[in-house]
């Protein structure tokens, strides 16, 4: 395949790690930082619009909320709520979007007439309060929930994090090698085993209560709360590895595509169940891709594809959010041929009359 280039989507002020969409409110959740050394380099969950405009989706900065010191790893969505790995911690996270009403326009324009003390005032406040809103008529609000550590390891920090299909319990996994599970929202801890011997890469909840775990020392799980169900090894499903370390990176729900970044860069989209390449860009951002999301189907997500079949997101340490989409692959509509087929069937029938007169 030709190289091609990936439109860039956005650039971030910081590395960015963790990527979420939600396609009810239409919006593109990135999230990074530069961690807790004092390089200048700040932390941050950016809330971004996402719209189809001329035919072409684009996003545009809506909120940005400040984590302070933290940056922020992994993230899971389950509705309106947010769980963001920060450090060996999970921080829960609230946002809601509002309209802003002609009277709100109003008052920030008498207080942008009270003279520039006033506004520098205000946007401090704002940029305290980690609440910078960047699009008139629109409002986003963050709350901070509940926060508990979830790693305990020498060096400790969350790995990954996801929320069951109900959305009622969290599960948790990083550098001990223990999974823990917790109600939402008030974190109450409910389970914690030790699921593998080092550092936990992915991990999955299902709807009937099996959880899925993969890590670092070469092994996949499926466990039944605490109770190992059956463990996959490379051995058992191809040839045998036995000089070269392979090992399960992640895991995730069954879909029509899969998307795939690489430490070089590279994005890719397959088929989910032949794993036909549809879609390859070599070295998209030159470094390690740190996580990609599809636009769900739901929701905005139809309106915001518009002729595209399928749209995914890149992030990567480099700060940019790429957008990767893929063209409709079916050229003529359904309905076109099914009235092409009953035209033919109406021509045939003509000509059959009329070379064969009381044919009918």
């Amino acid at each position: 395949m030709g190289r091609r280039r990936a439109p860039e989507l956005y650039r971030a002020p910081f590395p960015l790690y963790a990527l979420q969409v939600d396609p009810s409110a239409g919006l593109l959740i990135a999230a990074g930082g530069g961690g807790a050394a004092k390089t200048g380099i700040k932390n941050g969950v950016h809330f971004l619009q996402l719209e189809q405009i001329n035919g072409r989706l684009s996003a545009s900065l809506l909120h940005s909320h400040d984590t302070e010191t933290r940056a922020t790893m992994n993230l899971a969505l389950a509705g309106d709520i947010l769980a963001a790995g920060q450090d060996a911690h999970c921080q829960l996270l609230r946002f809601q979007v509002h309209q802003q009403k002609g009277n709100n326009k109003a008052e920030k324009a008498g207080l942008k007439e009270q003279g520039p003390r006033q506004r520098k005032g205000a946007a401090a406040a704002e940029k305290r309060s980690g609440a910078e809103t960047q699009r008139e008529g629109v409002e986003l609000r963050v709350e901070n929930l509940q926060a508990v550590q979830t790693d305990f390891g020498p060096d400790p920090l969350q790995k990954v994090v996801c929320f069951n299909h109900d959305n009622t319990l969290l599960a948790t996994g990083g550098t001990d090698g223990h999974v823990r599970v917790w109600k939402v929202p008030s974190l109450e801890k409910v389970l914690e085993f030790k699921a593998h011997e080092g550092e936990i890469e992915g991990l999955a909840l299902g709807p009937d209560g099996k959880l899925v775990t993969v890590g670092r020392d070469l092994k996949a799980c499926v466990w039944q709360k605490d109770q190992l169900v059956v463990q996959l090894h490379w051995q058992e499903n191809g040839p045998t590895f036995s000089n070269t370390p392979y090992r399960y990176q992640a895991c995730s729900e069954s879909g029509t595509f899969l998307g795939l970044g690489t430490v070089t860069g590279s994005v890719a989209i397959y088929i989910a169940f032949s794993l036909q390449c549809l879609y390859y860009v070599r070295e998209a951002h030159g470094i390690v891709v740190t996580d990609v999301a599809f636009l769900p189907e739901k929701g905005r997500g139809p309106e915001l594809l518009g002729s595209h079949e399928t749209a995914l997101f890149s992030v990567a340490v480099d700060s940019r959010c790429q957008l990767h989409v893929l063209p409709s692959r079916r050229s003529v509509p359904v309905w076109l041929l099914l009235l092409l087929c009953v035209g033919l069937i109406v021509v045939t029938i003509l000509l059959l009359q009329s070379a064969f007169p009381g044919f009918l």
